[in-house]
């Protein structure tokens, strides 16, 4: 990898960033969509490419479960098995230490998995993790971490972390002797919980590992924590991590998550919402996201936002005709799957090219009354943002929204 800041806000802690990778440049920071199963649902890798996207994120614990690591090596990785020929990041399998839960077991060696598919055990060691996304060949590779829900707590979070860092020096340890660390780059995985003396732990100790890692997660949260909480452990961690090195923020998709984000000194986000939300038939905009499923829509020509340049907004094809077909025909789920990537491509770029320009600034104090000024902003948000020089009530009237403030058309009349 070959990492250089380019440039950096006058005011926050945003950035941009240049990735060069084996499989090209990716200028941060970006916004990365989720191919779990090595596919962008609804989408080719050619179309995913046309967007623009230059990095995306497959799911190992899934890869190796089907089609499995023999298949991936006669394919030769998945760039070729997908026919993506941009960049690529893994995931180590930690995640579904939470979200199939149910179906393992945590132990010093590795966690012990009972298949979804057909109840099959699988161990998964942090040796074994690493060897997997060798086989899948992605650009950039993560450290299988002990991942627990970020409502957790009491001694359980601590032990997570801790074995977090063991589980990290294993799997250098494994990737050093692999002979593909000039391919293929390792990213520690910051954890902690909610507990903020917890994460200055484990930074000390991931921090220690520099020259041994490329770059940097920001791991457990994104699972149901006080936005307010939530902020303030990402800011704790980016104003720690390396100045020289990526930080990748993991689970973050909404958009007012990812400017926050991003004004906090994070690079690169990941998540499901925006291609998962288009299959529920919503389209994300700058004015707030687009129910499509709603009668209001049932006669309106107009595009989702005319200023779109995406292919379903430039073809002009309708509101209504999205309606008609949304949750019905795969073409709607197609069609909003590409509007809602080029969105989360914009929100990014807009970003990217405001830093550049020394507005970054007046980008989120625009971004945010267009999208929240008709319904407020929320509270966590401004003081975020405040943390870092933005003050977004500053020559405004907009009232302040508690909690988490996301915006969502319920009905007609919203």
């Amino acid at each position: 990898m070959q990492f250089e800041v380019i440039a950096k806000c006058h005011t926050t802690q945003a950035r941009v960033c240049r990735m060069r990778l084996a499989h090209g440049v990716t200028m941060l920071p970006a916004f990365m969509p989720v191919a779990t199963q090595a596919a962008i649902k609804g989408l080719t890798p050619q179309q995913v490419e046309s967007l623009g996207i230059t990095l995306m994120l497959n799911n190992t614990y899934h890869l190796n479960l089907r089609p499995g690591i023999k298949v991936l090596d006669e394919a030769g990785g998945a760039h070729k098995f997908q026919g993506w020929n941009r960049n690529l990041l893994t995931d180590s399998g930690g995640f579904q230490l939470v979200s199939l839960s149910k179906f393992t077991n945590i132990t010093e060696d590795g966690a012990l998995f009972a298949s979804p598919f057909n109840g099959e055990p699988t161990m998964l060691t942090p040796e074994e993790s690493i060897s997997i996304q060798h086989s899948i060949g992605a650009d950039i590779i993560m450290q299988l971490d002990d991942v627990v829900s970020s409502l957790t707590v009491g001694p359980r979070v601590g032990e997570a972390m801790h074995r977090s860092v063991r589980w990290l020096d294993r799997c250098i340890e494994q990737h050093e002797k692999s002979g593909r660390k000039d391919k293929q780059n390792l990213f520690a995985i910051v954890q902690g919980g909610l507990d903020p003396a917890l994460r200055d732990l484990c930074l000390d100790a991931m921090i220690e590992r520099k020259d041994r890692v490329t770059g940097y997660a920001i791991g457990g949260l994104s699972g149901g924590e006080e936005k307010d909480i939530f902020w303030k452990i990402i800011k704790q961690c980016a104003d720690r991590l390396p100045s020289d090195r990526p930080r990748y923020s993991m689970g973050v998709g909404f958009a007012e998550d990812l400017l926050v984000c991003v004004a906090l000194g994070v690079d690169m986000a990941d998540c499901v919402f925006p291609t998962r939300t288009a299959r529920f038939g919503v389209a994300l905009t700058f004015k707030g996201p687009l129910n499509l499923k709603l009668g209001k829509h049932t006669k309106s020509m107009e595009p989702i936002d005319k200023n779109c340049p995406c292919p379903t907004c430039v073809s002009g094809m309708s509101r209504a005709v999205l309606h008609h077909i949304v949750t019905i025909e795969t073409a709607g789920a197609h069609a909003l799957t590409i509007h809602n990537l080029v969105f989360q491509a914009q929100v990014m770029g807009g970003a990217r090219d405001a830093i550049l320009e020394g507005r970054f600034p007046e980008y989120l104090r625009s971004f945010f009354f267009d999208y929240f000024g008709d319904t407020g902003y929320p509270e966590w948000c401004v003081n975020a943002l405040r943390s870092v020089g933005v003050d977004l009530m500053q020559g405004v009237d907009v009232p302040l929204v508690q909690g988490s403030g996301v915006k969502w058309e319920y009905s007609d009349a919203a």
